[in-house]
């Protein structure tokens, strides 16, 4: 995440189009007002139509405005979305769910063309940074027919993929204790109820984790939430992981109590290599892995992060030679 954000800071200079990818409740929005809040338009105004939502003639009222509102719809804003967007960023989430005729018209106005609003004759013209998010592969929306390949292109200028918190255990326990404090100042988490949430897939993402942290802020008794006060569903996932007796976690176990007794560089070298050979045996999937090894997965993402490094650090030695 850190080095999306990165890139994000970098992308945000451009008045580029940029493509965010990712599945619901990954938190593509808030890479999205990241993008506005890095930009030169942070001043600007930030403007966001979640086009899933609405149907589609709806969508174009929103986003075109209207001189004369359909019969029925008098209460409509006249002023659309890209008028209001004005000097600042419009974020369009799920864009992969607009129709394809409503695709046709938002082309225009990417490649920068005056525009008429609904049942108007007045071209008119803004200036406005778009941001888009799917959930979809839009690559076979096109394919499929169902998403105009030039508007992908348009939109996909630059494109950040968000990963899904399952593949970002190390965010789990500092979101919810982000969560918590925003939900009670004074309540805390216990590092139980953190193992309980670090082993749970999230299924749901970010958007998950938040709105269980939230329910559990309204029903605890007392100042902790612990393992108890997780739903049922995590408790029960919990519950039915792997005892840590298997002869690969004992291996692990007394090469690493050999570590703390002696720092030998070859017992280093051996836990390295049992986690790798693990990691492969498993895919790269860092929960089972940790599991297998009788870790949590905090403490393999931090050793990956150490080999990580050492492997760069010998990648310069050997360039600077």
């Amino acid at each position: 995440m850190r080095s999306l954000l990165d890139t994000a800071q970098l992308v945000s200079h451009a008045d580029a189009t940029v493509l965010i990818e990712g599945e619901s409740g990954a938190g593509k929005e808030i890479v999205a007002r990241a993008l506005h809040c890095f930009s030169k338009r942070s001043d600007g105004p930030w403007v966001n139509l979640n086009c899933a939502a609405l149907p589609d003639h709806l969508i174009e009222l929103e986003l075109f405005g209207s001189d004369n509102p359909p019969s029925g719809e008098q209460d409509l804003p006249r002023t659309g979305m890209f008028e209001l967007a004005d000097g600042g960023t419009l974020f369009l989430d799920e864009v992969g769910d607009l129709e394809l005729k409503t695709q046709a018209k938002l082309l225009r106005v990417l490649d920068g063309l005056p525009y008429f609003r609904v049942g108007g004759r007045t071209p008119v013209q803004s200036k406005v940074r778009f941001v888009a998010a799917t959930n979809q592969n839009l690559e076979e929306a096109v394919a499929a027919g169902r998403f105009r390949a030039d508007l992908f292109h348009r939109l996909a200028q630059f494109r950040l993929a968000v990963p899904p918190l399952r593949q970002r255990a190390e965010d789990i326990a500092p979101l919810a204790e982000l969560f918590v404090q925003a939900a009670r100042e004074d309540l805390a988490i216990t590092d139980d109820a953190k193992s309980t949430l670090e082993s749970y897939s999230w299924p749901g993402n970010v958007r998950e984790l938040r709105n269980v942290i939230s329910m559990c802020a309204v029903t605890v008794r007392g100042d902790e939430i612990r393992t108890l006060d997780l739903p049922d569903r995590l408790q029960e996932h919990y519950a039915a992981l792997p005892e840590q007796d298997s002869d690969l976690k004992r291996l692990y176990q007394s090469v690493h109590e050999g570590i703390e007794d002696h720092a030998g560089a070859m017992l280093q070298d051996m836990e390295k290599r049992l986690i790798l050979q693990v990691l492969q045996q498993t895919g790269g999937h860092q929960e089972k892995a940790a599991q297998l090894l009788g870790i949590s997965r905090r403490t393999l993402s931090r050793k990956l992060k150490q080999y990580d490094a050492e492997s760069r650090g010998v990648e310069a030695g050997v360039e600077s030679v």
